[in-house]
């Protein structure tokens, strides 16, 4: 059952991924949990949330393209007014200009009709786009395992399903219509300028070279910008929902001014990304106005000396020079395409990355059931079979041993923080997998259980006994929703906390508010005792969940466990060894193994490690 003792890291505050990265091994200083983004991940989760709009993406197109169509004839009848229609007004004529005034305002109104109708069929092809990424953002976050949220802080989830998605939201509303605008100003104004005179219309084209260089550059060198100020910002979020968090401890050991350095410093870095962002841009705006700039004197010169010799019609020259700032117009638009673009890239890997995260405690492909209960008992054996667990970095918490509970047994596991004691109820709960061997129950192994089957079968109340915004009978009722009122009230009178509920405002449907702060620790503690025996688990852990009650609440829910687990499975994890007075077995550990077995009596007989913490501990009662 045991193996040459190994010094365990202290697994209450590590995770199976072992130590955090080197924010400098992986060439970002803000972000410490960066998630590597598998090659092609941004580009298949952009095309899986628009496959389900495609209809409707591309009706949004085709609007756009008649809006465009409609805005660059205004130029053409333009020239056609100076060469044909003032002429022929002046001869008496009114037909061409009237001609002219009518086909100005029908083009106006169909642009103006046509991008009404392209803003609503882009509006919600976005919030659609949006709403389900947000929810497989919140639905992946939720079955990811207990290791992932353990090494990455719900500062930087809250960041992935806010900011980056605000960024992809800005691209999406506003970015894109920049984009296909500017797009198709070139090519109809290209078209044009060609139809009107080759010789203008080739030196437009040409200037775009210059410009499609400036657009490359820009995106290389934004692109690292973005995505550092994503972090940055990402960074800020996670100080300042980790202060608020722990706003208690924060103000009791005075860690203001502390805090408030540690956020001017993260704030900075995030105004220095900011910073780094707007140069950029800064930049290609100047570059781009040069050029163009450039571009506009020189065809109007050459074309005023061609008008001047009779080459080419005041027309033409007037349509060219509006089609030119229509094409030159949109570089400045493109400029903060490009600028949404790069932060909308930036975000949508690092939401790429998130979801392609895999469970390390994946669902079974063909669940196996459990078997049926034997007799009237309600709890189930527990077989660990030469079981192992390292973290994956190689960092070993328990050596291989074996471990028989039979059910209805209740038994207490003590030992020194850092022992393998969270760790050996967590692989019984299945928040970790064993790096070898299996933990069976009723002789099934945990991984061929489905997971809302395994979840009903073991129960775990923690240390923190977290409760939700909602009434005290929603909360208890968790474990199992469809329990009545009477079933809640009699599990609340099992475990001894009916009374104080009941004197509460509203008694059951009194609103705890977040994290359960309208009641005191120990009220909590008694609400998530109530809501695990609602569930009626057959194996049930508590992980020192009497940590946070007094003495005379500490003995009344012993008093109440000593019936609610009978015949009952149970695992109870404790500092305080009046807890092992309930436990039929006693397990010590030490250094992640198993040192000593037997029932209380037995061990406290003994000369070994508990006798000497039991004795230890009377003294400090007397």
């Amino acid at each position: 059952m045991t193996a040459p003792t190994t010094t365990a890291p202290n697994d209450e505050e590590q995770d199976p991924e072992g130590p955090a990265p080197d924010p400098a091994a992986s060439g970002d200083p803000f972000d410490r949990d960066a998630l590597p983004t598998p090659p092609g991940a941004t580009a298949a989760l952009l095309r899986s949330l628009l496959a389900p709009l495609k209809a409707r993406t591309v009706l949004t197109c085709v609007l756009l393209l008649l809006q465009q169509a409609a805005v660059q004839v205004g130029p053409l009848l333009v020239a056609y007014a100076i060469d044909r229609a003032v002429p022929a007004f002046r001869r008496g004529d009114h037909g061409p200009l009237t001609a002219v005034a009518v086909g100005y305002l029908l083009s106006a109104a169909a642009s103006g009709v046509l991008q009404y109708a392209f803003t609503i069929a882009s509006a919600r092809v976005n919030q659609d786009v949006l709403l389900d990424l947000r929810g497989r953002i919140f639905r992946h976050a939720q079955a990811l395992s207990v290791d992932f949220h353990e090494r990455y802080t719900s500062g930087r989830l809250i960041s992935r399903s806010t900011t980056d998605v605000e960024s992809l939201r800005e691209l999406l509303s506003e970015g894109l219509q920049e984009l296909v605008t500017v797009i198709l100003s070139f090519v109809y104004i290209s078209a044009m300028l060609l139809w009107l005179d080759v010789g203008l219309g080739a030196v437009a084209v040409a200037s775009l070279v210059p410009l499609y260089g400036l657009v490359r550059l820009y995106r290389r060198r934004a692109g690292r910008v973005f995505r550092r100020r994503s972090t940055a910002i990402a960074a800020v979020i996670v100080k300042f929902a980790e202060t608020m968090n722990g706003i208690r401890p924060v103000r009791a050991f005075r860690r203001e001014e502390a805090n408030d350095a540690d956020f001017r410093v993260l704030n900075r870095r995030h105004e220095r990304t900011n910073g780094d962002a707007l140069l950029e841009m800064a930049r290609y705006v100047t570059g781009s106005r040069l050029v163009a700039n450039t571009a506009v004197a020189g065809i109007v010169l050459w074309g005023a000396y061609r008008v001047a010799e009779g080459s080419l019609a005041l027309g033409v020259l007037a349509a060219a020079v509006l089609y030119l700032r229509r094409l030159y117009d949109p570089i400045d638009r493109l400029g903060m395409f490009l600028n949404s673009y790069q932060s909308a890239a930036a975000s949508l890997e690092k939401i790429a990355g998130l979801l392609a995260q895999t469970p390390s405690v994946p669902e079974p492909v063909h669940p196996a059931e459990l078997p049926p209960l034997k007799g009237d008992r309600p709890g189930r054996e527990v077989v660990f079979e030469e079981v192992r667990f390292a973290y994956r970095t190689g960092g070993e918490v328990l050596p291989r041993f074996s471990l028989t509970l039979p059910a209805g047994q209740t038994v207490a596991v003590v030992g020194a923080t850092g022992a393998g004691k969270s760790t050996l109820a967590k692989l019984l709960a299945r928040f970790y997998d064993p790096t070898d061997g299996r933990v069976l129950l009723d002789g099934v192994d945990l991984r061929d259980l489905a997971l809302p089957d395994l979840r009903r079968g073991v129960v775990m109340v923690t240390q923190e006994a977290f409760l939700f915004s909602g009434t005290v009978a929603e909360n208890i009722a968790i474990g199992r929703p469809d329990a009545t009122r009477e079933e809640m009230e009699q599990a609340a009178k099992a475990i001894g906390a009916h009374d104080f509920i009941a004197a509460l405002p509203e008694g059951y449907d009194t609103d705890v508010r977040k994290r359960g702060g309208r009641i005191s620790a120990g009220q909590r503690q008694l609400v998530a005792f109530a809501r695990a025996l609602l569930a009626d688990p057959a194996v049930l852990i508590l992980d020192e969940a009497t940590s946070s009650l007094d003495v005379p609440g500490e003995r009344a829910v012993q008093r109440a466990m000593e019936t609610v687990l009978r015949g009952r499975t149970a695992v109870v994890i404790a500092h305080r060894l009046s807890t092992v007075e309930i436990a039929d077995r006693v397990l010590v550990m030490e250094g992640g193994r198993i040192v000593e077995d037997g029932s209380p009596a037995e061990l406290i007989a003994g000369t070994g490690r508990f006798a000497d913490l039991h004795r230890a501990w009377r003294d400090s009662l007397a």
